[in-house]
């Protein structure tokens, strides 16, 4: 099988960018993109883009990345326009990776950009609405708001203020994990005080601003035992990567010791599951599915990026990347373990929490960022001597899990 490698990536800025364009986003992210690689769009072969929400926002339903990429030159190479809810951006990658092991090409590129900010407050919350089957909304409220029963919630914390439906299911799944494995509200605060930490050192993250445990557990509250610090902001942004088999990196002339190996990308839907079979849960079998094909373990990764739309999030996909067992993710966190310095650092670029979630851009800014980790270019927040990475990336809701789960592994 043909090896892979990621030669260039880029990234924008995170955060409320009212000035900026889709086209805008997308020129800075593939323009930082190929200049990383010492490429140019004529070398590009194939490009894959991922958007969730423009037909939403802007109502550029059809041909978004055909638009989106045409103004910087993109023209004639075949653009696949990519929607997989919050994954869109790691199956971008994905597809991106495939098209070059098929051998229909040298050189590809996968990029992400999303402008979720409007002054239409309404608009930019039900962007959230078609993450699940818009046919049955209240069969899933009523499965997924069960998962927190049974579990007291404290008066006076649930916001007053408007706020995305779907993070009363990330309490519920909160709740339920409490319930079920006596996780701590204090053990979550840990993870997003980590996050808020790390995200002190990414000059590209929308919060850069650090946050004790006790800060994040005296925050505004959103729906118990989630506090404001505790929950992925709405983003605009977007990521880019470049790229190559071997024959590529040789015709653009890269230096090999910048190239990072894709070492195996697993793209798997949902499964119909009981609750208590935490085992099975999707992201837990993409990773088995990765790790073999990779031929590594949880044991050997140095730095991981995980999608933490809320904190618990990490607690629940480091428990599925393997990295503790079932139930100890908030004793894991809390003990130091997924900080940098730790035995895993989790999300040195702060995670979504901080850094931002884009969701068409997400999956691919993590690939930036653990690019910057593997080649050891990533400042204040680097991760000593990584050499393996893993990035776990889910999407939209079905049954009472998400819908999609992305396993990208690289290493130098």
């Amino acid at each position: 099988m043909a090896k892979i490698f990621i030669a260039g990536v880029g990234m924008t800025q995170m955060g409320k960018l009212l000035d900026r364009s889709v086209k805008s986003l997308t020129a800075e992210a593939v323009g930082e993109a190929l200049g990383d690689a010492g490429a140019t769009t004529s070398d590009l072969q194939a490009a894959y883009f991922s958007n969730a929400t423009q037909g939403h926002m802007e109502g550029q339903e059809m041909i978004r990345g055909e638009i989106a990429l045409r103004d910087m030159g993109v023209e004639e190479i075949p653009v696949v326009n990519v929607e997989n809810a919050c994954a869109s951006g790691a199956t971008a990658f994905n597809l991106a990776v495939q098209y070059l092991k098929a051998g229909e090409g040298d050189v590809s590129l996968a990029v992400g950009v999303e402008k979720m900010y409007s002054t239409d407050r309404e608009r930019m919350f039900s962007v959230f609405d078609a993450a699940w089957d818009v046919a049955t909304v209240e069969e899933n409220t009523d499965k997924l708001l069960a998962l927190g029963q049974g579990f007291p919630v404290p008066p006076g914390t649930t916001s007053d203020k408007p706020y995305s439906l779907f993070m009363d299911v990330y309490a519920a799944w909160s709740r339920h994990h409490m319930r079920a494995f006596g996780t701590t509200q204090r053990q979550i605060a840990a993870v997003s005080a980590k996050n808020h930490t790390h995200s002190q050192h990414n000059a590209k993250a929308q919060y850069r601003m650090p946050y004790t445990v006790d800060d994040v557990l005296a925050a505004p509250p959103i729906t118990y035992p989630l506090t404001l610090p505790m929950c992925a902001p709405i983003s605009d942004g977007g990521a880019a990567a470049i790229l190559c088999t071997e024959d590529g990196l040789k015709r653009l002339g890269i230096d090999r010791k910048r190239a990072i190996e894709v070492k195996a990308t697993v793209l798997q839907t949902g499964s119909s599951r009981a609750v208590e079979d935490a085992d099975q849960h999707v992201s837990a079998k993409a990773a088995r599915r990765a790790y073999e094909r990779a031929g590594v373990g949880p044991e050997d990764m140095d730095v991981a990026e995980v999608h933490d739309a809320t904190a618990m999030g990490e607690i629940v996909q480091i428990e599925n990347l393997g990295f503790c067992d079932f139930g100890d993710g908030g004793a894991t966190s809390e003990r130091g373990d997924t900080t940098l310095g730790g035995r895993i650092p989790v999300n040195p670029s702060g995670g979504l929490e901080c850094k931002g979630h884009p969701i068409g851009a997400t999956g691919l800014c993590q690939i930036y960022e653990l690019t910057a980790q593997l080649r050891g270019e990533a400042g204040g927040r680097q991760v000593e001597d990584a050499r393996l990475a893993i990035a776990e990336n889910g999407g939209g809701l079905y049954g009472i899990e998400e819908s999609v789960a992305s396993i990208i592994i690289l290493g130098r």
